[in-house]
């Protein structure tokens, strides 16, 4: 049989399938004619050595794919006669086996061809995401410094995420406006402080933790605002400590972490889950403190907050704030990698824009 013919035959039991899908048709004489088309093929043992590029591609198609047409006469055949049944099943099952058998020993005997002279290619080599490689480095500057990671859930309850933080009912951070609510007491954690109080209800001083994450806040997207960020959650308690025990790491973390030369400065605040507490102002790692675009002309950037434990918090976490004190400091990442890569735009650090991540 000539590659044309069998090519003439795959079109022809196409039409035949798409007959029987259309119904209002005589099963017996469409098959009849089927039958007239695979039973010589079925018959044949060198139907492909002819076929090459797109005849290939249809007959694979009509007598081998799932979908095919020869596929589809199994459809109907359960409501012929019992000789036409058995006729058609046998045709169908050889031709099926036969076409098989061919394309096997056919990919089995196709050489192998590659070209020697061709110059080889390059491997792409992937790099983490400059905030995962930034978090890597915060994470190794606070174990020099003596702390314990940690970690907490990113889906939180009211009572770790506000009540267990000394922030009040009707305090404006728990507002339905503020926070990702999923039910009336189930929220997307607003900050990584609730890792804390998960912590020491769990742990006895001494503490020294800390816990980098994400969290999220429907914050208006603009190029300083996201509605989901990375923060790292810094926590020490035990007997005592001060407030220039908190100053003092700030101090290390921020030469650890961007140079000998950054200076920190902590502007009065309040938070309340720390008194007394703070803002954490870096001098900018760009210009210097000189002032740039990336700092606004101001010499600092504002990197987060911290303060001295709120002894209510203590007591939430039945530890005894007359024999205990600690510091608690929370960093926003994203604002640490904006300033170190000179990005101006945090929205870049999400849109996974391939441009803009091959830079790093």
């Amino acid at each position: 049989m000539a590659a044309q013919s069998v090519v003439e035959a795959a079109e022809r039991l196409q039409r035949i399938a798409n007959a029987l899908s259309e119904g209002n048709v005589n099963l017996e004489a469409l098959y009849e004619e089927a039958l007239a088309v695979i039973e010589p093929i079925s018959e044949e043992e060198h139907l492909l050595e002819e076929l090459e590029g797109k005849q290939l591609e249809v007959v694979k198609r009509v007598f081998l794919f799932r979908k095919g047409a020869l596929n589809q006469l199994f459809r109907f055949i359960s409501l012929l006669p019992d000789d036409l049944k058995r006729r058609v099943g046998a045709a169908i099952n050889r031709t099926k086996s036969l076409f098989e058998t061919l394309l096997k020993k056919e990919e089995e005997e196709e050489p192998i061809k590659f070209d020697v002279t061709v110059p080889g290619r390059s491997p792409e080599v992937g790099r983490r995401h400059i905030i995962t490689r930034t978090i890597e480095e915060i994470c190794n500057v606070m174990r020099q410094l003596g702390f314990s990671y940690t970690e907490g859930p990113e889906v939180e309850d009211e009572y770790h995420n506000f009540v267990a933080l000394n922030i009040p009912e009707h305090h404006l951070a728990r507002d339905e406006k503020a926070n990702f609510y999923i039910t009336d007491t189930l929220l997307l954690r607003s900050q990584t402080s609730p890792v804390q109080i998960r912590y020491m209800e769990s742990h006895k001083p001494p503490i020294r933790v800390f816990a980098p994450g994400r969290v999220y806040r429907p914050d208006t997207v603009d190029a300083s605002h996201y509605y989901a960020f990375h923060q790292v959650e810094g926590l020490w308690v035990d007997e005592g400590i001060s407030f220039a025990h908190l100053k003092t790491t700030l101090l290390l973390f921020s030469r650890l972490m961007v140079g000998e030369d950054v200076k920190v400065r902590l502007r009065p605040s309040f938070f309340p889950f720390t008194e007394p507490s703070a803002e954490i102002d870096f001098s900018c790692f760009v210009c210097g403190g000189k002032g740039c675009p990336t700092c606004g002309k101001k010499g600092w950037l504002e990197i987060g907050g911290c303060g001295m434990v709120n002894p209510n918090v203590l007591r939430y976490c039945r530890i005894d704030p007359e024999r205990y004190t600690g510091f608690a400091f929370g960093i926003g990442i994203d604002r640490i990698v904006m300033a170190l890569y000179g990005i101006n735009d945090i929205r870049l650090l999400f849109q996974n824009d391939i441009r803009f991540l091959e830079q790093f």
